[in-house]
């Protein structure tokens, strides 16, 4: 304000001293001039006015600013005195505010000096000392705290179970739901329906010739017995597939007597192995598996002929890719490795019972002369659990394998058949003389037999298991392969008296 007056008061003194200036101006002309100029007069009495005008507006600037810092000096005298009110109020307070700190302090300690007192009267009483009471109160504490944590570790551990029980049901029922296949189950017979009873008389031949070729050419039994049907019989399904094939073209050509049989089983033969790998192709594609050497195609392709208990090789092989790699995503392992560990985990059936050594092992073996990932051998290794795992990949085909194979309807076996299996290959060891015990262990697939020392030596022992194979090989039908260990144990005994 005091600014905004003297700039006011500046702007008028200086209309005035204009004014002035210019009135000393006109003085100091000649009379001649003055008399002479009609314009001169004009702008004296001009400056005459502006004069009185500024004149009178300084007045009233000056009235007005005097005014204002009046105004301004009242309530800045005012302001001050409320401050001064404030800070005595202020000052006082903290006044207060150090006594009632002085007054406190004070009974701190005279509490403290209490709860001295009464400490040490309660020690005499209890007749221990603060440290020793301190220690009792946390053992106490402790304990009760070591059963309040115990049952809330046991609440959540049943708590967890419960729910990693539901999540593994879960878990389990989607990879199945991703493993369902359309499954029809395969028996060791095929059937082909004949066109009339005449037909059936030219496939017999003039004594039977044409049906002996038959049998010789394709390796499979004839049953002729029903009518109207011809029944093949073969617990190898590629002979019966090549034995179906080659009669339905005899059939349809007219054309059969011993040398056509034969020249049409060469044929089916050849064309066999095109479709076989067909097969094969067809399997690791529905997989998801490219790119794989032609040998283990082929072996691949032989599964569509293959059974197990009744169950496919080839659907069972898909429905446990299907549900490894379902499981391997679920729990985050690596759905490759598990993917081709399914898919290959059964090629040594095909080459069970010819080569020696069960199926795994002789599928390991094989699946090694190719250039795949070592976890994948070890997951075919693995999958009956001959070995303990070594990833979690191969748990994961070891339990795809189970579901898709112990599911209901998967296979034909009852357990009353694997039990008769079972009693049956203990009988056959158990009927050698020496024997004091037999044991089928391994689901059958090993027999343990203990003999008498006094009466079986050593080289008769190991006779005597190769007997034992080969009774069971004659009398038992079986998948894989019988292990026969014959243990020989001698024992000497004395008494002390």
């Amino acid at each position: 304000m005091e600014q905004t007056i003297l700039i006011a008061l500046v702007s008028v003194a200086g209309g005035v001293v204009a004014a002035l200036a210019y009135q000393n101006y006109l003085k100091r002309k000649s009379p001649i001039d003055k008399g002479t100029s009609k314009e001169t007069k004009n702008l004296d009495v001009n400056a005459r006015e502006i004069l009185l005008e500024a004149k009178d507006e300084a007045f009233r600037i000056k009235k007005e600013a005097e005014e204002e810092v009046r105004k301004i000096r009242s309530e800045s005298l005012a302001l001050e005195s409320k401050i001064a009110a404030k800070e005595e109020n202020l000052e006082r307070k903290l006044t207060e505010i150090d006594n009632k700190e002085h007054s406190l302090d004070g009974k701190s300690e005279e509490i403290e000096k209490t709860r001295n007192e009464l400490v040490t009267k309660l020690e005499k009483v209890a007749g221990i000392t603060r440290e020793e009471a301190k220690k009792l109160i946390l053992e106490s504490t402790e304990s009760h705290l070591k059963e309040e944590v115990a049952k809330k570790i046991k609440e959540a551990e049943e708590q967890i179970k419960k729910d990693a029980d539901e999540k593994a049901k879960q878990i389990i029922v989607d990879a199945m739901t991703h493993g369902a296949t359309d499954y029809v189950a395969e028996y060791t017979t095929t059937t082909i329906k004949l066109p009339d009873e005449e037909m059936k008389g030219r496939i017999i031949g003039k004594e039977g010739r044409n049906v002996k070729s038959f049998e010789s050419a394709t390796g499979v039994d004839v049953d002729l017995d029903d009518p109207g049907i011809i029944r093949l019989s073969s617990f190898d399904g590629e002979r019966r597939e090549i034995a179906k094939t080659v009669l339905e073209r005899m059939m349809a050509d007219g054309r059969i007597h011993p040398q056509r049989i034969e020249e049409v089983t060469e044929r089916v033969q050849k064309e066999f192995e095109k479709i076989r790998r067909d097969e094969g192709e067809k399997l690791a594609r529905e997989a998801g598996v490219y790119n794989l050497p032609l040998e283990i195609l082929d072996t691949l392709g032989k599964f569509k002929w293959r059974f197990s208990y009744g169950q496919n090789l080839w659907l069972h092989t898909l429905e446990e890719t299907k549900i490894g790699i379902a499981l391997a995503r679920e729990l985050g392992a690596d759905a490759n490795i598990v993917r081709l560990g399914c898919l290959l985990h059964d090629v040594g059936k095909v080459f069970t019972p010819e080569q020696e050594g069960t199926h795994v092992q002789v599928g390991a073996d094989f699946l090694k002369k190719f250039d795949l990932d070592p976890k994948v051998v070890a997951a075919v290794e693995e999958h009956h659990m001959d070995k303990p795992f070594s990833s979690v990949e191969s748990a994961v085909v070891w339990v795809a394998d189970a579901i898709s194979g112990s599911r209901p309807g998967a296979r034909r076996e009852s357990i009353e058949e694997y039990i008769r299996r079972v009693k049956e290959i203990e009988n056959i060891a158990s009927s050698f003389q020496g024997v004091e015990k037999s044991f089928a262990i391994s689901a059958g697939r090993e027999v343990r037999v203990i003999v008498i020392p006094e009466q079986i030596d050593d080289a008769t022992a190991t006779k005597m298991a190769h007997d034992i194979a080969e009774k069971i090989e004659k009398s038992v039908t079986y998948p894989g392969q019988v292990k026969v260990v014959v243990l020989r144990e001698t024992r000497a005994e004395a008494i002390a008296k």
